[in-house]
C-alpha cells in the first residue's frame, strides 16, 4: 500500500508516516500543497491522507484536481474543523472520507486500509498461493499451518505476490509499491528483502525469480 501524507505541522505529519510505516504501508510525507501536487503527477498513490488547510495549494483544491482527473486514488481530508457543514463540505469537493482533528491512530489505519481496499481491485479476504495463507487484515501469514514471522517488509512483498500468483511482477514495481522515497531505485532492498522472505517460507521454494524479469509466486 502506497499512502502520501499531506500535513503541514510537521511533528503531526511525521509522527502520522511512522506510525503507517510501522503498520506495513510505504508513506511519503509532505508539508504544503505544491508538493503534493508534485508527488501525486510523479507517483500513484493509493490512500492520500490530506490535511485541508494547506499552505501553498488548498487542500479543497487537491482534492478538487484529484476528484476532476478520476484517478483510482483515495482521499481521507484530516481537518481541525469538525462540524457537519464542514465534513459535508469535504465530502462535496471528492473526499472518500473525513476524520476531524484531534482523532485516534488507530481509527486512522483503520480507514486508511479500508479506502486501500476501494482503490484496487477487489481481493478475497484470504489470500492464498498453495500450502501459503495470508490475511491482510490481521496481518498473519502462515504456511502449512506454521506461522510466519515476518517484517513489515517482507509481509508487504509476500501480500504482492500472492495477490496475482503466477504473474511476473518486476523488481522496479515492488520497490515502488513496497517501499517509499526513502528507498534508493538502485539498492538491492528487494533482492535481500526477498532472500529473508524466502528462508522464513522455508522448502520446497515457492518464489520464483524471472531473470531480467521480476518473481512470481505459484504451487510449490
Amino acid at each position: 500500500m502506497r499512502v502520501l501524507v499531506v500535513e503541514d505541522f510537521e511533528i503531526l505529519a511525521r509522527s502520522i508516516g511512522t506510525g503507517l510505516r510501522r503498520e506495513g504501508m510505504a508513506v511519503d510525507v509532505v508539508l504544503d500543497g505544491t508538493a503534493a501536487l508534485d508527488r501525486l503527477a510523479a507517483t500513484r498513490y493509493d490512500v492520500v491522507v490530506l490535511d485541508r488547510d494547506l499552505p501553498g495549494v488548498h487542500g479543497d483544491e487537491i482534492c478538487r484536481r484529484l476528484a476532476q482527473g478520476r484517478c483510482t486514488t483515495r482521499v481521507l481530508m484530516l481537518t481541525a474543523s469538525g462540524t457537519i457543514e464542514d465534513r459535508v463540505a469535504g465530502l462535496g469537493l471528492g473526499a472518500d472520507d473525513y476524520l476531524p482533528k484531534p482523532f485516534g491512530f488507530a481509527e486512522l489505519v483503520a480507514r486508511v486500509r479500508a479506502l486501500a481496499r476501494r482503490a484496487t481491485p477487489p481481493l478475497p479476504p484470504i489470500l492464498a498461493c498453495g500450502d501459503i495463507t495470508l490475511d491482510p487484515a490481521r496481518r498473519t501469514a502462515s504456511r502449512a499451518g506454521r506461522s510466519l514471522d515476518l517484517s513489515p517488509r517482507e509481509f508487504a512483498l509476500l501480500e504482492c505476490l500472492l495477490a496475482v500468483p503466477g504473474v511476473v511482477i518486476s523488481a522496479e514495481d515492488l520497490l515502488e509499491r513496497v517501499w517509499d522515497e526513502a528507498a534508493d531505485p538502485f539498492s538491492s532492498a528487494v533482492k535481500h528483502t526477498m532472500h529473508r522472505l524466502r528462508a522464513k517460507l522455508g522448502d520446497p521454494p515457492v518464489i520464483e525469480t524471472i531473470r531480467e524479469g521480476g518473481y512470481r509466486i505459484g504451487p510449490s
